[in-house]
C-alpha cells in the first residue's frame, strides 16, 4: 500500500534529529514569548536609576542594564519583536518572490526577462547595506524595518519559483489544461502554487533566519526597533564597550545566545524540510 505523500514527508522530517530538535526549540521560544510575560510582570521599559547595571540576583535573575531595566523582561519582550519581524518579513519576501517567480516562469518572454533583470539588480546590492540606506532615509520603525527587509530579500524565492514554474509550464498536463481554455490566473492558482509551496517552505525558513539576523544587525547599529522598545538586536547595542564585554556578560550574553540559538534552530528546521520535500530521499 502506497504511503500518502504528506505522511512520507513527515516521516522523512522526523528522521532528521537536528530538525526535530530545532523545531522543539522554536516552539519553546514561541511559547516562552507568549507565556512568560504572564509570569514575569516587570515592565521591560521601566527605568530605575538606583539599579544601574546590577548583576543577576533574586530580584533580577538576569541583572539590569545601563538604564536599570530588567534584562529578563527585556529579553522576553525583545523575543516577541525579533521573532515577529523575522516571521512577517520572511512571509512578505516569500509572497513577493513567489508572485514574481510564478509570473516570470509562466509567461516567459519579455516578462521573464524584465523580472529576471530586476532580480539580478536586487541581488547585486548587499541586502544589509540597502536596508540601512532605506531605514536611514525613512526613519527607524518596526513597520519600516519589516517592509525594507521584505522588499529586498525576495530574489531567492523568486528564482526557485521561476524554475519550478517553467518546468511545470512545459508539462503535457498543463498544456492540456491550457487547451481546454483555462486562464493564466486559474493555472497559477490551481496548479503552480500548490506545487511550489513545499520547496518554497524551505526557502521561507532561510528567509526567517536572515530577517532575524538583519533585524539584530540594524538594531545593534541603532537603525532597527527604536528605543525604548526592546529587541535582541538593540539589547546587544550595549556590548560595544570593551569593559562591558569583559566584566558584564549579563548585558549581552542572553540576547546573543537567543539570536544564535534561534537562527541555528531555524536552519536545522530548514534542512529537515529540504529532506522531507526532496523526492529523491529514501523512505
Amino acid at each position: 500500500m502506497a504511503v500518502p505523500p504528506g505522511r512520507l514527508a513527515v516521516r522523512r522530517f522526523m528522521r532528521h534529529r537536528l530538525a526535530v530538535v530545532g523545531l522543539v526549540v522554536l516552539v519553546l521560544m514561541g511559547l516562552a514569548t507568549l507565556v512568560l510575560p504572564l509570569i514575569v510582570t516587570t515592565d521591560p521599559n521601566a527605568v530605575d536609576p538606583t539599579a544601574f547595571r546590577r548583576p543577576p540576583s533574586s530580584e533580577h535573575p538576569l541583572g539590569t542594564d545601563s538604564a536599570g531595566r530588567d534584562v529578563l523582561a527585556r529579553l522576553i519582550a525583545g523575543g516577541q519583536i525579533s521573532l515577529l519581524v523575522g516571521l512577517i518579513a520572511a512571509f512578505g519576501a516569500t509572497v513577493i518572490g513567489m508572485t514574481l517567480g510564478a509570473v516570470a516562469g509562466y509567461f516567459g518572454g519579455w516578462v521573464d526577462a524584465t523580472i529576471s533583470r530586476l532580480t539580478d539588480v536586487v541581488l547585486s546590492f548587499p541586502t544589509l547595506i540597502v536596508v540601512i540606506i532605506v531605514v536611514a532615509f525613512v526613519g527607524p520603525s518596526l513597520t519600516t524595518l519589516v517592509l525594507a527587509i521584505a522588499l529586498f530579500d525576495w530574489p531567492t524565492a523568486c528564482r526557485v519559483v521561476r524554475g519550478l514554474t517553467m518546468s511545470l509550464r512545459a508539462q503535457d498536463s498543463i498544456t492540456g489544461v491550457i487547451g481546454l481554455g483555462a486562464g493564466p490566473l486559474r493555472i497559477l492558482r490551481k496548479h503552480v502554487v500548490p506545487t511550489v509551496v513545499a520547496p518554497l517552505t524551505v526557502v521561507a525558513t532561510i528567509l526567517v533566519a536572515q530577517a532575524i539576523m538583519l533585524e539584530a544587525a540594524l538594531s545593534f547599529l541603532g537603525l532597527g526597533v527604536p528605543p525604548p522598545s526592546a529587541s535582541w538586536g538593540n539589547m546587544l547595542n550595549e556590548a560595544q564597550s570593551l569593559s562591558i564585554l569583559e566584566s558584564m556578560p549579563w548585558l549581552w550574553l542572553p540576547p546573543g545566545l537567543a539570536i544564535a540559538l534561534t537562527v541555528l534552530a531555524v536552519n536545522f528546521v530548514g534542512d529537515g524540510l529540504r529532506d522531507a520535500v526532496d523526492p529523491r530521499t529514501t523512505r
